[in-house]
């Protein structure tokens, strides 16, 4: 199964007091952080505690078109919060080349289209594909931020997604 590619609408973000300029020239395509979502190697995954306390920690990831696909131990910091509120951030090491993206994670079975783009990418092949296995997550953004830190005012984007 092919994922659907997704085309969020883009405009400015809302950040007052951070010179962000209001026309649309400058502003970032999709296909620019699609491009770097895909290529990523490490995805930063934030999430909350029951307490409210913020809890951030690197994951492999995979981008393909849809969602970030990810995994973690159930008995994770990050496994247990998600499992108690699926909302979180996920985003890309680089604070020159941003992309960062909010919205639920949902857990899944690991599949052979995520394990076969595991292996591609990490030359690893996680276990429990075809099972009901526990710890897999896809993150489908709703909203997502990107800006080249060199012309943050005149490329700083917000992408929102419909459905």
């Amino acid at each position: 199964m092919t994922p659907t590619r997704l085309e969020p609408a883009a405009s400015r973000p809302g950040f007052p007091g951070y010179g962000i300029v209001q026309e649309e020239d400058g502003m970032l395509p999709w296909r620019w952080a699609d491009e770097r979502l895909a290529a990523g190697r490490n995805y930063w995954v934030s999430t909350a505690g029951a307490d409210g306390r913020p809890h951030a920690m690197p994951v492999w990831g995979v981008w393909l078109g849809d969602g970030v696909y990810f995994g973690t131990s159930p008995g994770s910091r990050k496994g247990r919060n998600l499992g108690r509120d699926p909302r979180c951030v996920v985003h890309l090491e680089s604070g020159d080349e941003v992309v960062i993206l909010e919205g639920e994670a949902e857990a899944i079975p690991l599949d052979k289209r995520v394990a076969d783009a595991y292996q591609e990418k990490y030359r690893y092949r996680p276990n429990g594909e075809g099972t009901e296995s526990e710890g897999w997550f896809r993150l489908r953004p709703r909203i997502a931020y990107a800006w080249l830190e060199r012309d943050y005012p005149k490329t700083a984007t917000r992408f929102s997604f419909q459905g």
